[in-house]
């Protein structure tokens, strides 16, 4: 089956706390081993990256752009831009990503920015006093071609949803503009599933993107479509929500998420929801409100149970990053010498995709030791063992020797256990 790969919100090293080698370069080859077909290009908003971007792509003639040191990757016109604005007597706080057919209407985008006093070379990500709603305005009127979607949308802090500073709907975001909301990312925290309880998203696409503030994270959540390599289709299969055409996202165990339960990072708190509900949302250390995450926030504005899978839903695939897999099984750190080498081994013939996801049982076992390949294969079926992540604490995921019976994971959740970071 012909499918098209992408991973759309990416971040360059203009941006915050993010990797110098996220250029377009480094990045088309990071694509190439992972099996990324399409990639955004992240941050055109920031000066110094779209002058990189005007000098080291070229365009392919269908809305996107390609390099000459890969010229099998694809980019796309990104942007994510940062809205904090008050709004019926609160900070909202939200995160929203621009996607547009060209370095053109990325120019006429920024110079709009520009003109209602956006400091643009400040971050990769800039943050402004626009309201969500106007910016959406402001975006169509420039083009009416771009895509425009609320990101990472249960994150607390910072999204359209979140428990600290978003909204309970679209319709009380975006109001009469509402209609031009046509998807919205899902997030790290949360994947489709959990937003299938929310009749009011029956009709809104779920988009999955990495994120990646480094190469070596890019894909780790993607969108695969069986359409044309062409800006407007793959708009066009986004707005309707064709599921002919949108094949599957690729996932994040949301529980890896660093904000999928609640708790406090420095009081090493974490909870679950019930957990939380206990405690009256008060830390028993601090005796401060706690940072409430996705799951218990999906909870609170769901009408659908768990489980609950509308006719039209577009399916997804859910796997652990190779590099994880390979460190699990070898007890070693991601950044080991041998973990790496072995990566890199495993990928010399195979992308990490074809790997995670196509390689035969037997292919598996021709290619990797026993115990990875073991590993991969659990993984496809969901055997692992997660500890949730929770205020900006990745959760920590283990490949199990069997299938955790129903429950397991409410039993790695007790309040007081310490996480570090995977990824």
């Amino acid at each position: 089956m012909p499918r098209i790969i992408a991973d759309l919100h990416v971040h360059s090293g203009y941006s915050r706390a993010t990797s110098k080698d996220m250029n377009v370069a480094v990045m088309a080859r990071w694509a190439k081993k992972k099996g990324i077909d399409l990639l955004g290009t992240g941050d055109f908003t920031h000066p110094l990256h779209l002058a990189d971007l005007k000098s080291s792509l070229k365009p392919a003639g269908n809305g996107l752009y390609t390099t000459p040191s890969e010229p099998s990757v694809f980019f796309m016109l990104t942007a994510e831009v940062s809205s904090i604005y008050s709004y019926k007597g609160r900070v909202r706080r939200i995160h929203n990503i621009i996607m547009a057919p060209g370095i053109d209407v990325a120019e006429k985008i920024n110079r709009a920015l520009q003109k209602r006093g956006v400091n643009l070379s400040s971050d990769g990500r800039p943050i402004m006093g626009i309201p969500a709603k106007d910016l959406l305005k402001m975006v169509l009127d420039i083009s009416g071609d771009c895509l425009f979607v609320p990101a990472h949308a249960w994150t607390p802090w910072f999204s359209i949803f979140g428990s600290k500073s978003g909204f309970n709907s679209i319709e009380e975001c975006f109001e009469e503009y509402s209609k031009h909301i046509y998807a919205i990312e899902t997030g790290l925290s949360s994947d489709p599933e959990m937003n299938w309880r929310l009749p009011a998203l029956d009709n809104i696409t779920l988009l999955s993107n990495s994120d990646a503030h480094s190469p070596g994270k890019l894909g780790r959540e993607a969108n695969v479509f069986d359409c044309g390599m062409d800006y407007y289709e793959i708009m066009d299969t986004i707005r309707k929500k064709d599921k002919k055409r949108f094949l599957y996202t690729v996932e994040f165990f949301p529980e890896e998420g660093k904000y999928h339960y609640d708790g406090h990072r420095l009081c090493d708190v974490l909870f679950s929801p019930s957990q939380t509900k206990e405690h009256a949302c008060i830390c028993p250390v601090c005796k401060k409100p706690l940072t409430v995450g996705v799951m218990n926030r999906v909870d609170e504005l769901a009408d659908r149970p768990v489980g609950f899978v509308p006719e039209n839903a577009v399916p997804s695939r859910h796997l652990a990053p190779l590099i994880e897999i390979i460190a699990g099984t070898l007890n070693a750190g991601v950044n080991t010498v041998k973990v790496k080498r072995e990566y890199e081994r495993m990928i010399s013939a195979n992308t990490e995709f074809d790997i995670l996801l196509d390689i035969s049982d037997a292919g598996l076992y021709e290619l990797a030791s026993e115990n990875i390949a073991d590993g991969i294969l659990k993984m496809r079926k969901g055997e692992i063992d997660i500890i949730p992540g929770y205020d900006g604490v990745f959760g920590r995921i283990s490949i199990l020797s069997g299938k955790p019976a129903a429950g397991d994971r409410e039993k790695t959740t007790a309040a007081g256990q310490k996480q570090g970071s995977l990824f």
